[in-house]
C-alpha cells in the first residue's frame, strides 16, 4: 500500500539525498513499516515485522534492473523509502511493478514523496517496464494526488478487499505507462 499525507509541518525538503537502500539501513526501513502496520489500514500487514524478516525484502530490490528501492536520506537518518516490486509472479507480468512510498512520522509534507517518485521513475527510465501499478488504500486523498501527479490513472477498485482494524476496506489501484 502507498502512503503520503500533508500531516508534517516540517519545511520542504533541503539537505535530502536519494540513493538505493543499503544493508545498513534495515532496521530503519522496518521501523518507517512498521509505523503503517501498527497504526494505520495503509498495508495490510496486521502485526509489526523484525527486521530480519524484512532482508530477503532488501535483497529482492538491486541496485539495478527493475525492482529498486531507493531511500531519502538527511543528516544521515531514512526518512522515507520508494520501491518497485514484482506485481504478480507469473513471467508475462515482468514488465510491470508495484510501486510502494513510505514516509516516517513526521516527515511527510515536505515533497519526500515527490521527490522519491521522480527519482525511482528516473532509474526505471532504461529499464524493460512498461507498466508500474500503485494500490492505495482508501481513503487517502494525499496518496491519489502524488500518485495522479505522477502520471498514474485509476484502473479499478478492489471493494473491502482487507480486513484490519475491524474494518472492511477498499483498494484503489492506479497504472502508469511508462517506457
Amino acid at each position: 500500500m502507498h502512503h503520503s499525507t500533508r500531516t508534517g509541518t516540517g519545511t520542504r525538503a533541503t539537505g535530502i539525498r536519494i540513493r538505493p537502500a543499503a544493508s545498513a539501513d534495515l532496521t530503519e526501513l522496518t521501523d518507517i513499516y512498521n509505523h503503517y502496520v501498527t497504526h494505520t489500514p495503509v498495508t495490510f500487514d496486521i502485526e509489526p515485522v523484525a527486521a530480519e524478516q524484512r532482508r530477503a525484502w532488501l535483497e529482492a530490490h538491486p541496485g539495478t534492473g527493475r525492482h529498486r528501492l531507493l531511500v531519502a536520506e538527511e543528516a544521515g537518518r531514512v526518512l522515507g523509502y520508494v520501491s518497485s516490486s514484482p506485481l504478480r509472479p507469473k513471467q508475462a507480468y515482468e514488465t510491470s511493478v508495484e510501486t510502494s512510498i513510505y514516509l516516517a512520522p513526521g516527515h511527510t509534507g515536505r515533497g519526500l514523496g515527490g521527490k522519491l517518485y521522480g527519482a525511482l521513475f528516473e532509474a526505471l527510465a532504461g529499464e524493460d517496464v512498461h507498466r508500474a501499478y500503485a494500490g492505495i488504500t482508501q481513503p487517502n486523498e494525499a496518496s491519489v494526488k502524488l500518485h495522479e501527479r505522477f502520471g498514474f490513472r485509476p484502473a479499478g477498485v478492489h471493494h473491502q478487499v482487507g480486513r484490519k482494524f475491524g474494518t472492511f476496506w477498499d483498494v484503489a489501484w492506479f497504472e502508469k505507462p511508462l517506457g
